[in-house]
């Protein structure tokens, strides 16, 4: 079941972003040490990196808006 679901949410992440980057990030994050696949740590930092870049988005937006 548990793998089902990530292949379901894998075709959907492909479906929202070019072939291009969907793979640039996949090498990115990818380890070959890990039981999953991927780097977590790696993993874990480019998603803060980018709730942060949308922070930052959200608070200009709220300036303007004031």
């Amino acid at each position: 079941m548990e793998q089902s679901i990530t292949i379901k949410n894998t075709i959907k992440l492909k479906k929202m972003m070019d072939k291009e980057q969907y793979e640039s990030i996949a090498k990115e994050i990818h380890s070959d040490t890990s039981p999953v696949g991927i780097d977590a740590k790696k993993t874990h930092i480019l998603i803060l990196q980018k709730l942060i870049k949308i922070e930052e988005r959200l608070d200009r937006l709220e300036n303007k808006l004031q």
